[in-house]
């Protein structure tokens, strides 16, 4: 059925019909989204949905983005390279990136012949630009001979420049799995200070830093067992060390969902992006989740309204250099071939 095109400002008020059509999605998110505003929600989401058959589109969602597009209009939800993967994967001409900027350069990267979109095109990462390929370049210039090993939450230019990518998951396999005394690891400072305390390879590092976890510190970790000794603390290796040693769990995105489970704790604090605690407390109702909410500003670009005017008008459309995506897909595949456990 083709659609006419309407404008995202000017949906319909939500009706008692479009309500009980979509009661399944809202009771998904019914626990972190109040009614109030799930009646504001509906429309776009309908309307998404209609646009996304239209278009042969498929909606990927990161763990950060707020539970109306989570839980209410994504295909596939997790991490970066995750999101990536699944837009490989499947036959939609589409792929409707609600994430950052980086991540809709590794979606192209990995699909090259489908159309990539991100709905706000500043939606970026204090992480991917701390850094560049020509710094990148220059540090090959004054460690010659040290291979490079760069986090996947990094622009193409950079990953081109790379030897091999890591996730958070995978860094210590992916370091170790090089066989040299010695890598260059980037852009991530924290994250690599994590590793080096996990293997015996030496890191040279940069200070690079997600605006999002390096605001977290030892001292409120600590405030928090002051409150309730019982608690259980998650907390994402991008945190600066003093975090992650009061913590009672460090892992990637996908690895602290796992964590919360097999905690068997039922209360829980996840030191990492806060929308990510909605999305997740979604599937532990008897668990009480502790929302330290430091929100990514970036994230919280993409919003309903913009991924219907992304798909209503095919915008904005990221596309990386052929050779360029070239380089940077053979550092990508480089990781997958360590080994495929969990990301982050």
């Amino acid at each position: 059925m083709s659609l006419e095109r309407t404008a995202a400002t000017e949906i319909a008020p939500a009706t008692t019909e479009l309500l009980a059509d979509l009661a399944p999605i809202y009771d998904r998110m019914s626990r972190v989204v109040p009614e109030v505003e799930w009646r504001i929600h509906a429309p776009y989401i309908a309307e998404i949905l209609r646009w996304r058959e239209e278009r042969n589109a498929v909606i990927l969602a990161h763990n950060y983005q707020s539970p109306e597009i989570f839980h209410g209009i994504a295909d596939y939800r997790g991490d970066s390279l995750g999101l990536a993967q699944f837009g490989a994967r499947t036959d939609a001409e589409v792929i409707v990136l609600c994430g950052v900027h980086f991540m809709a350069e590794t979606a192209a990267i990995l699909s090259p012949e489908k159309t990539v979109l991100i709905p706000d095109v500043k939606a970026g990462c204090s992480l991917a630009e701390s850094i560049t390929g020509a710094d990148i370049r220059l540090l090959k210039e004054r460690h010659p001979g040290v291979p490079v090993v760069t986090y996947v939450n990094t622009s193409a230019d950079v990953k081109a420049e790379s030897d091999i990518c890591c996730t958070s998951a995978n860094a210590v396999e992916v370091v170790e799995s090089l066989g040299v005394d010695k890598v260059i690891f980037l852009p991530d400072e924290f994250l690599g200070q994590w590793v080096a305390s996990q293997t015996d390879v030496e890191l040279i590092l940069w200070k690079g830093h997600c605006e999002v976890h390096e605001r977290f510190t030892g001292e409120e970790i600590k405030a928090y067992r002051a409150q309730d000794p019982s608690i259980y603390v998650l907390a994402h290796p991008e945190c600066p060390q003093d975090v992650l040693a009061e913590a009672d769990f460090v892992g990637s995105t996908s690895a602290m969902i796992q964590g919360v489970e097999r905690s068997g704790a039922s209360r829980v604090v996840m030191i990492t992006e806060c929308s990510m605690s909605d999305n997740v407390s979604v599937n532990f109702p008897q668990v009480d989740f502790v929302r330290p909410c430091n929100l990514c500003p970036h994230m919280q670009r993409i919003t309903l309204p913009k991924v219907l005017e992304a798909l209503q008008n095919l915008e904005h459309r990221v596309v990386v250099d052929p050779a360029t995506s070239e380089r940077a897909r053979s550092a990508v595949a480089r990781m997958l071939e360590v080994g495929r456990g969990p990301r982050g």
